[in-house]
């Protein structure tokens, strides 16, 4: 059995109602039926009541700086669970000032999502177990959607992804919106904190701004395009270097040929050339979109070649194995079997099949 724990007043759940309204909280329960969570607040929460007969608990880093110190805590004086914390972002080294060598003080642990962060923890001074643990696709969401018959031609390129604030907005204009401009590609654009100037360029042609999308009509988006960029932060090239996010698996695994702006592949999670296409600059960038546009083979077989690549090492399910891995060398108790079958049938996925 797994709880999942939000707050009730969380930052993604407020905005979102005030900018779409609880019908978007409504729609989300029908696309996801399976998927709950415990709403809390921080100022009736009984920690002992929630974590009573708990084997593994994990505390996401985006959770407040008091409640992550208080659990930690409570791990010391009453708990007899494994506690790993999980950091899937830079705030280590962007808010460093959060982060004191007391600040994970009872935990077990930490799954950091790239070896890059889970290296820095460790010349912080950190003294804990720590653990690469990726991101990865659900593919069973995100997959090829294929083009109905009698549908509309697919249009040329989609980003997707948030401003950002100052952190890619230079690289955004040299990998995204020059060369779109050059090239009179027509390009969609879906995202959120865009500056009014901004919206108001990607409001002319070749551009069409669609703002906010939820996650679950990615797969959607992407099938009606057929190219798509991966613009990392600068936090991710520079000072955590060979960390893809989230988007990159999402996009491989829906079979869209994907360009990315500089970043390296330090951990080889990839075969880049193959996978995906990465851009040395601006002239680059042009070259490729022009080559996935007008060469319907090429474009095809690097599809093929990244979603192929998500489906042998990179689902969730490949993710579970790993997490029930790390439980073990940590000692939790538990009967991993029903999991080793879920994960045995892996090499079973094809492209066509799944």
């Amino acid at each position: 059995i797994v709880n999942v724990y939000e707050p009730a007043d969380g930052w993604s759940r407020r905005n979102l109602v005030a900018e779409r309204g609880h019908q978007a909280l409504e729609k989300y329960r029908r696309e996801f039926p399976q998927l709950y969570s415990i709403k809390y607040s921080t100022r009736n929460l009984n920690l002992t009541e929630m974590l009573r007969d708990v084997d593994l608990v994990i505390v996401h880093e985006w959770n407040s700086p008091a409640l992550v110190k208080a659990i930690g805590q409570h791990r010391k004086i009453k708990g007899q669970y494994c506690l790993l914390f999980h950091d899937t972002h830079h705030r280590l080294i962007s808010a460093g000032c959060e982060f004191g060598r007391d600040y994970l003080s009872g935990y077990d642990g930490i799954l950091a999502f790239g070896e890059a962060l889970r290296e820095m923890y460790n010349q912080r001074g950190y003294r804990l177990n720590t653990f690469t643990w990726h991101e990865a696709a659900d593919i069973e969401l995100f997959k090829p959607l294929g083009t109905p018959k009698g549908s509309a031609p697919k249009s040329a390129a989609v980003w997707i992804g948030n401003w950002g604030d100052e952190e890619r907005s230079s690289e955004l204009e040299e990998y995204v919106f020059a060369p779109v401009t050059k090239l009179n590609i027509k390009t969609r654009i879906y995202g959120v904190r865009y500056p009014t100037e901004v919206k108001k360029r990607l409001s002319l042609y070749p551009f069409c701004f669609g703002g906010w999308s939820p996650n679950y009509l990615v797969p959607q988006i992407f099938s009606e395009h057929k190219v798509t960029w991966h613009v990392p932060r600068r936090f991710y090239r520079e000072q955590l270097p060979g960390i893809p996010t989230i988007r990159v698996f999402e996009a491989l695994a829906c079979g869209i040929p994907l360009i990315c702006a500089p970043w390296q592949d330090t951990e080889n999670l990839f075969s880049v050339g193959r996978d995906f296409l990465i851009a040395r600059d601006r002239s680059e960038m042009e070259e490729y979109l022009a080559a996935v546009l007008t060469q319907p083979e090429f474009a095809d077989q690097l599809a093929r070649s990244g979603r192929s690549a998500i489906l042998k090492r990179h689902t969730c399910r490949h993710r579970i194995k790993e997490l029930f891995s790390i439980c073990r060398r940590l000692g939790v108790s538990g009967d991993f079997r029903s999991v080793e079958k879920l994960t045995s049938s892996e090499n079973s996925y094809s492209e066509e099949a799944a």
